[in-house]
């Protein structure tokens, strides 16, 4: 049995399953969009490689029913997952776009989104490299710049602050505490928390058999921040692919880390909507009045 996970389709209650007409009297009754951005990247020996896929997925799904309790109605979009892997590049079933095709295939997706009527789209990342996520708020930034699109990335301080974000960034709706980096050893890819998550979304894809008997990858900040440099540094650093203690993951801490994040999610989204847009300026917003 599966968790949020919808039985591992990642289209499962996304517009991909709508008619035109169901889309177009969405958008018209002020409807927003959702949408993940993640990217099909290994992790480890036990986890599927759509993981970063998959986990937000199943969050916007939560985060819709969280934003229909408010008064909210939002579409979920199909995610985006051929995205940017500098980290995992040298190993095995990780691929990778150059980011000025990533970014330009998102102004056009994002014009086109906003030519259906969605006068707001919220974007999300399910995958931490830091080239990755620059490169969604600069797909972001650009589309409201040369389009009608009305775009944010939805996104933690602390990760705003990794990529080099002001926080007071226009295009941002931060979400979740601004909390320092938890004590002990890195947990940052295929570790306890992100093997919990799919333990929770998706348990028919974790290989129990191998992630019960991982050992704790035993990294420290050092050899966290040569891990970062990607590539052979990466697959040097962990050779197994995962950085943190799949083996200490458990379903229930998948449950309220996902209840959680999405919780603070749709605060923020709804938080955002309230404020007034006159505070989101977007250079390249036609008058059409």
């Amino acid at each position: 049995m599966t968790g949020d996970g919808a039985g591992g389709n990642v289209f499962a209650g996304t517009l991909a399953e709508l008619t035109w007409h169901e889309v177009d009297r969405a958008a018209r009754s002020g409807a927003v969009l959702l949408w993940a951005f993640g990217v099909i990247e290994q992790h480890g020996p036990h986890l599927p490689g759509g993981t970063d896929v998959y986990i937000p997925v199943a969050r916007l799904r939560t985060v819709q029913g969280l934003l229909a309790e408010r008064g909210v109605d939002a579409l979920i979009a199909p995610p985006y997952y051929w995205g940017i892997n500098v980290v995992s590049g040298a190993f095995p079933a990780s691929y990778n776009v150059r980011p000025e095709l990533m970014r330009e295939v998102m102004v056009d997706l994002l014009a086109g989104m906003a030519r259906d009527g969605f006068r707001h789209v919220f974007c999300f990342s399910g995958h931490g490299d830091a080239l990755h996520n620059r490169t969604i708020h600069e797909g972001i930034r650009a589309a409201c710049e040369r389009t009608d699109a009305d775009a944010s990335f939805v996104t933690e301080p602390a990760l705003a602050r990794r990529i080099g974000l002001d926080l007071d960034d226009p295009y941002l709706t931060l979400c979740g505490p601004d909390e320092p980096p938890p004590d002990g050893p890195p947990d940052v890819h295929a570790g306890r928390w992100e093997t919990s998550l799919m333990m929770h979304l998706h348990p028919e894809l974790v290989r129990e058999e191998v992630r019960a008997g991982l050992e704790p990858s035993g990294t420290g900040q050092h050899e966290l921040a040569i891990w970062r440099k990607g590539h052979e540094h990466a697959r040097r650093v962990t050779p197994d692919g995962y950085l943190g203690d799949p083996a200490a993951a458990g379903a229930d801490q998948g449950r309220r880390i996902h209840a959680a994040a999405a919780e603070h999610a749709a605060y923020a989204i709804e938080s955002r909507l309230r404020r007034s847009p006159s505070a989101y300026p977007h250079p390249g917003r036609r008058n059409n009045g």
